[in-house]
């Protein structure tokens, strides 16, 4: 594993920021391996994701936030800085419904995502063989209207307990409360079985049927307090035809469904999404 620094920035647009953060690399004997930057004209402010490798680099890690804080300090900078080598811990959060599980884990198995899974949570049961099987704790959690309150501060108190980075909801079919996202702004990736903003709710697949549509769509987002509404992360569709019951639009919309979620929790992990305000800027 390459032992580099990442740091996501964001400030008001003006010249030679890009020469500014170079050469504070340079100065201090590093090398940039990755530098992607954008500027939104409407907003005139400045976004960027600078990576540079940390061999020989002068900096410990316990001096670079400070020194990083004193660059920001001159710009304006909102900033946060990760590391390559980090392997954050993820939770993920399911209902009955496998399929997207399924096949986080398998990608966490096979190590195609750098990331530790130490308990998956769920207000069923109907997932615990496969996921015990994995030596994955399992928490079930069952969540009615009168309990709501006291089972989310046993599951934030679990997630705390666990070290838990962030968190995935992989067909959970719960609203999560306001507390309860405030905690993980950001933090908390959700998979939406529609091509948002259009056919929300709870049977997409059935207004999109009923509207004769020629693709289906899935959406992988951030969480907030607007139901359905937070920064978009990844999307994807697939077409569809007149020939196509709902079954067949479900199926392929599950397959749509696994591909999205991965991908958007990939680019996570990888420090490749910075957010800005309902926005997000995803970079390559």
């Amino acid at each position: 594993m390459t032992d580099n620094a990442i740091l996501l920035t964001s400030c008001p647009d003006k010249r030679g920021l890009i020469g500014t953060f170079s050469n504070f690399v340079f100065e201090h004997n590093g090398n940039i391996v990755n530098l992607e930057q954008h500027v939104d004209a409407e907003e005139q402010r400045f976004f960027m994701r600078l990576e540079w490798s940390l061999e020989d680099f002068a900096l410990t890690r316990s001096e670079l936030p400070n020194a990083v804080e004193q660059l920001a300090r001159n710009h304006g900078m909102s900033w946060s800085l990760h590391y390559s080598d980090e392997v954050p811990r993820m939770a993920v959060f399911v209902s009955r419904q496998s399929h997207c599980l399924l096949d986080i884990l398998s990608r966490v198995q096979s190590r195609e995502l750098a990331v530790e899974v130490p308990l998956v949570i769920s207000n069923h049961p109907d997932c615990r063989p496969f996921v015990e099987a994995l030596g994955i704790a399992y928490h079930e959690v069952p969540i009615s209207a009168d309990s709501k309150a006291e089972q989310e501060s046993r599951i934030i108190a679990l997630l705390a307990e666990h070290n838990v980075d962030f968190v995935v909801l992989a067909r959970y079919m719960q609203i999560l409360g306001p507390e309860f996202v405030a905690r993980f702004a950001n933090r908390i990736i959700n998979i939406h079985h529609s091509f948002l903003p259009a056919f929300p709710g709870a049977r997409p697949y059935h207004s999109a049927h009923e509207r004769g549509v020629k693709i289906i769509g899935a959406t992988s987002h951030y969480v907030t307090r607007d139901l359905d509404a937070g920064p978009i992360i990844e999307q994807d569709v697939i077409r569809v035809s007149h020939s196509d019951s709902i079954e067949d639009m479900v199926h392929k919309g599950r397959d749509l469904e696994r591909l999205v979620l991965a991908r958007a929790v990939w680019k996570h992990v990888q420090r490749k999404v910075l957010v800005s305000g309902n926005r997000t800027l995803v970079f390559t």
